[in-house]
């Protein structure tokens, strides 16, 4: 349960000639708990939550004994100080983890599983979308990159290429950190560099 106040009153209390005091008076005018939404109002306030919170990623990890020595891992994610609203968005999407972050004390729901992620997560921002015109792209262009998992396309060097295509441009900005980019896979200077198992 969640209370919001106003803190607009302000008073003025004078002690002495010389001493003033002024106290703002919280006044509580709402009082937010998960019985007070239900079904369609529930879930518009989880994607505004997730607008403000979450993110839609993809990752590289290098793995030697894959046909292109590269996986993809998608992920939704979100994190917060406080882990109630995070058990509502898993309660209500039926799939992800909780989990503390050792490097800052976090809360992060996460999401990696393929099938929960086209099956689940997906279909519900698409029924309740983010506002944003940043986060309304950057869900776009995970949709397509799920959609080019789901055919198997990651397997392959053509598809690979398409969907590290789509995921420079997830996310830009200045605050965006990865391991490994398009680069690492296809190297500019000498592409036949590239090696792949037979």
């Amino acid at each position: 349960m969640t209370k919001c106040w106003n803190t607009r009153t302000v008073q003025t209390v004078e002690v002495s000639d010389a001493t003033m005091y002024y106290v703002v008076i919280m006044r509580s005018v709402r009082t937010i708990s998960r019985k007070g939404f239900f079904g369609r109002d529930l879930n518009f306030f989880l994607s505004g939550f997730v607008e403000g919170e979450g993110s839609f990623n993809v990752s590289l990890r290098r793995k030697i004994d894959y046909k292109v020595n590269w996986q993809v891992v998608m992920s939704f994610n979100v994190s917060q100080k406080d882990p109630s609203v995070l058990k509502i968005l898993k309660d209500q999407l039926g799939c992800g983890i909780i989990k503390v972050r050792k490097n800052d004390n976090l809360y992060s729901f996460d999401v990696t599983n393929p099938k929960d992620l086209i099956e689940k997560v997906i279909p519900f921002f698409q029924k309740y979308p983010v506002l944003s015109e940043s986060k309304k792209r950057n869900f776009a262009i995970f949709c397509k990159i799920a959609s080019l998992m789901e055919k198997g396309e990651h397997r392959n060097l053509s598809g690979l290429k398409s969907i590290l295509e789509l995921r420079e441009k997830l996310n830009l900005g200045a605050g965006r950190t990865r391991k490994y980019s398009i680069n690492d896979v296809f190297p500019k200077k000498n592409p036949q560099r590239l090696h792949v198992n037979p």
